[in-house]
C-alpha cells in the first residue's frame, strides 16, 4: 500500500502502536494493583470474621453435654441463635442430639458481622468432617458449601494451614464471591465469604474511566506525533522540491531551512554548498566551452581566410607559400590549444598519471632557469636565483612544467631591464618556491581570477596557451597535494608562491 511507503505514516503508525502498548500496559498494571488493594481489604474483613468464628467454634463443635458449671461446651451461655444462624439443618430442624455435632452459638458481639438482609454481606458455613452442615449465617450463595470443601487447591493448602498455624487461611474467588476456609484440628470446616459485586462494579467503573483517559491521551499523543513528524520531515520536502527544480535546470535554487543547527539543517547547508559548487562548475563549463570556441575560432578563421584568398585566382609560388605558412601557424596554435585542453581535462578527471619519485627539487628549478635564460636575455631581464637543496616526492617533469610556466610569465610581463627573483627554501615540512618579478603586476580585481581558464589579466596579450598555463599549473600543484598563491602590491610586480610537502 502507498501509505506504508510514506516515512511520515510509518513513523505515525509505529508511534501509535508504541503509545497504545504503553497505555494498555500501564492501565493493566494499574488495574491489577487496584484489584489487589480491593481484595486485600475484603480479605482483611474475611480474616477478621474467620478469627471470630474460629474462636467461637473451637470448644463448641463436640458431642452435646454440660461441663461442671452448667455451661455449654465452650463457655458461652446457652442462648437461641439469631435468625438464620446456627442450630438448624437445611431442613429447618435444630442440629444436636446424640451422635450429632453440638450446637453452635455466635457470640453476641459477633452477630452484627453477618447480616442476613444484605445480599452483598458476609456469610459463613460450618460443616462436619463428613460434610454435614453444622451452622450457617448471613446470605449464603447457592452452592457455596461445596466450593471450598471440594476444591482440590484448597484441600492441598488447608492441610498445612490448620488453626494452630500462624499462616492465614487461603482465599479464593469464584462467580463473584470471595471466600476463605480452613479445618479445625478436629476436622470441622469453616468457610467465610462475601459477595465482591460492589468491588467489581467499582473496578469496572475505574477501568472505564482509565480507558476514557487513555483514549484522550492516545488522541492527543497521535495528534502531537503527527505534528512532530510533519515538522521534522518538512525540510525533507523542501530538499526534494529544490532538488527537482535543480534537476529541471534551475541551478540557482537553494534550500531554505529555519533550524540551521538541527541534523536536517546541517544536511540542507551541505546540500546548498553542493548546489553552489555544482552551479559554479556548470558556469565554468559553459564559460570554458565558450572560451574554447572563441580561441579556436581565431585560427580557424585565419585558415579559411587564407585559403579562400588563395583560391580566388592564380597566384605566384611565393604567395602560395605565404598562405601555407599562415595556415601552418594557425594550425600550430590550434594544436597547442587542443593539447592544453586535453591535458587540463585529464588533470581534472584524475586520468593524468602523476609519478611519485623522490628527487631534488633544486636541480629541477636550476634546469628550468637555464632553459629560460635565452628568453630572459632577449628581453634583457636578469634572473636572480637563490636555491637551497630540498627533496620532495612527486613528478619531476610535471613540476618542471610549472616552474617553466611561472618563469615564462615573469619574463613576458616584465619591463625591459627588469629582474626575476627565484627562491627555493625549506620551511618546516614544506618546500617553498617563490617566483617574483618587478613587472606590470596584476590589478586587484584580477587576483581572484588569475588561475581561471582562458583568463588573461592583460587583455591585449595572447599567450601561447591562451590563458591556460596558470590553470594547468594550479591543477598540477594540487594533484601533488600542494598549493599555489599569487600576490601583487600596488607598487607593481607579481609574486607566485608554491608550497609542496617536503620529502
Amino acid at each position: 500500500m502507498k501509505i506504508f511507503n510514506s516515512i511520515k505514516w510509518r513513523l505515525q503508525i509505529w508511534y501509535g502502536l508504541i503509545l497504545v502498548a504503553v497505555l494498555v500496559g500501564f492501565e493493566f498494571t494499574a488495574y491489577q494493583l487496584e484489584w489487589g488493594r480491593q481484595m486485600r481489604g475484603v480479605d482483611d474483613e474475611l480474616h477478621r470474621r474467620f478469627a471470630v468464628l474460629a474462636e467461637a467454634s473451637h470448644p463448641h463443635l463436640h458431642p452435646p453435654g454440660r461441663n461442671g458449671e452448667g455451661m455449654p461446651m465452650g463457655g458461652f451461655p446457652d442462648q437461641p441463635p439469631p435468625d438464620g444462624m446456627g442450630g438448624q439443618d437445611p431442613g429447618g430442624q435444630e442440629m444436636g442430639g446424640q451422635g450429632q455435632p453440638g450446637e453452635f452459638h455466635l457470640p453476641p458481639q459477633a452477630a452484627g458481622l453477618f447480616d442476613l438482609d444484605d445480599p452483598n454481606g458476609f456469610y459463613f458455613v460450618i460443616t462436619s468432617r463428613d460434610g454435614k452442615e453444622i451452622a450457617r449465617g448471613g446470605k449464603v450463595p447457592q452452592g457455596s458449601q461445596g466450593y471450598i470443601a471440594d476444591n482440590p487447591d484448597w484441600v492441598s493448602v488447608n492441610r498445612a494451614s490448620q488453626l494452630n498455624n500462624a499462616s492465614p487461611p487461603p482465599a479464593f474467588t469464584q462467580n463473584g464471591f470471595r471466600q476463605i476456609g480452613n479445618m479445625t484440628p478436629s476436622g470441622e470446616r469453616i468457610n467465610v465469604g462475601c459477595s465482591i459485586a460492589p468491588q467489581l462494579a467499582a473496578l469496572h467503573g475505574i477501568a472505564w474511566d482509565w480507558a476514557g483517559i487513555g483514549g484522550i491521551v492516545l488522541i492527543c499523543g497521535l495528534a502531537g506525533g503527527w505534528w512532530i513528524s510533519f515538522a521534522a520531515l518538512k525540510p525533507i520536502e523542501n530538499i526534494s522540491a529544490a532538488a527537482m527544480k535543480i534537476s529541471a535546470g534551475d541551478l540557482s535554487q537553494r534550500i531554505n531551512v529555519a533550524e540551521a543547527e538541527s541534523e536536517l539543517g546541517q544536511l540542507a547547508a551541505t546540500l546548498n554548498a553542493t548546489f553552489a559548487r555544482l552551479e559554479a562548475a556548470f558556469g565554468q563549463q559553459k564559460q570554458f566551452a565558450s572560451d574554447a570556441a572563441h580561441e579556436l575560432r581565431t585560427p580557424v578563421t585565419v585558415i579559411l581566410t587564407q585559403t579562400q584568398t588563395a583560391l580566388r585566382r592564380e597566384r605566384e609560388a611565393g604567395e602560395y607559400k605565404q598562405t601555407v605558412e599562415a595556415c601552418h601557424r594557425a594550425a600550430e596554435r590550434m594544436k597547442k590549444l587542443i593539447s592544453a585542453l586535453l591535458e587540463l581535462t585529464r588533470l581534472d578527471a584524475g586520468q593524468e598519471r602523476i609519478k611519485r619519485l623522490r628527487f631534488d627539487l633544486s636541480q629541477t628549478v636550476g634546469d628550468c632557469i637555464e632553459l629560460i635564460r635565452p628568453l630572459a636575455a632577449e628581453k634583457h631581464v636578469a634572473l636572480q636565483p637563490e636555491i637551497a637543496e630540498v627533496e620532495i616526492m612527486g613528478d619531476p617533469s610535471r613540476l618542471a612544467q610549472v616552474v617553466t610556466n611561472l618563469l615564462t610569465n615573469a619574463i613576458q610581463y616584465n619591463h625591459e631591464g627588469g629582474e626575476v627573483r627565484v627562491k627555493l627554501e625549506r620551511q618546516s615540512n614544506f618546500a617553498v618556491l617563490t617566483v617574483s618579478d618587478n613587472g606590470i603586476g596584476v590589478p586587484p580585481e584580477d587576483i581572484s581570477r588569475i588561475f581561471d581558464r582562458f583568463y588573461r589579466a592583460d587583455k591585449s596579450r595572447a599567450g601561447a596557451n591562451a590563458g591556460l598555463g596558470l590553470a594547468i599549473s594550479k591543477a598540477i600543484i594540487e594533484s601533488h597535494g600542494g598549493s599555489i598563491e599569487v600576490t601583487s602590491p600596488e607598487s607593481g610586480g607579481t609574486t607566485f608562491t608554491v608550497r609542496l610537502q617536503a620529502g
